[in-house]
């Protein structure tokens, strides 16, 4: 079922996105989009936290999927800010929303603006946080922007069972600064976007 939402949404007549963050299970959203559509652009939000292997792992599915890659990153270094924030600010500080605002929503933000689509395609899954839970596989999105999920519905075991079945590689050193916690929304899937 996922290849036919992926389907429908290139088939209509407005741009679609991918968006990835290299974290685990990336290797099956931008391997299903591309097989519809290989040169489907394909955003990702460098944060400038990445731990050493979501960079060798980007660069791998980069490389092997032929992305048409679209990377934006935040407006100021992570060492700048990291000055000026004391380190990444814990999720009780005051500036955890101002800190997840510069490294994640102000660039994909950018991203919206500069490729202007119509479909958002996301790799979120229900059983990740208790939001996502509530979402439906096509949901409203930023900007008007429609958000698909494809995968919405599938478990884990289903992720590795792709995985698996077309050799595809994993990543298990990765960290969102953004979300800290695994159960966590990242903040682009609910907050908003008027930056």
């Amino acid at each position: 079922m996922p290849h036919e939402i992926i389907q429908w949404t290139v088939n209509q007549a407005e741009p679609a996105i991918v968006s990835t963050s290299f974290g685990p299970y990336s290797a099956v959203m931008l391997h299903a989009a591309t097989r519809v559509r290989s040169d489907i652009p394909v955003v990702w939000v460098d944060s400038g936290y990445n731990t050493w292997e979501t960079y060798v792992y980007a660069e791998k599915l980069i490389k092997d999927l032929q992305l048409n890659i679209h990377i934006y990153i935040p407006q100021i270094t992570a060492a700048r800010r990291d000055a000026l924030m004391k380190g990444i600010p814990s999720l009780s500080s005051d500036l955890h929303p101002e800190f997840t605002r510069q490294v994640k929503l102000e660039p994909f933000q950018r991203a919206l603006d500069a490729l202007k689509p119509r479909f958002w395609i996301t790799a979120i899954r229900r059983e990740e946080t208790t939001f996502r839970k509530s979402l439906e596989v096509i949901s409203k999105g930023p900007n008007g922007v429609l958000k698909v999920a494809p995968f919405l519905h599938w478990s884990e075991a289903d992720m590795e069972v792709y995985l698996k079945e077309h050799a595809l590689p994993q990543v298990e050193n990765y960290f969102d600064p953004t979300k800290v916690k695994s159960d966590r929304e990242c903040g682009l899937h609910t907050m908003d976007y008027s930056i």
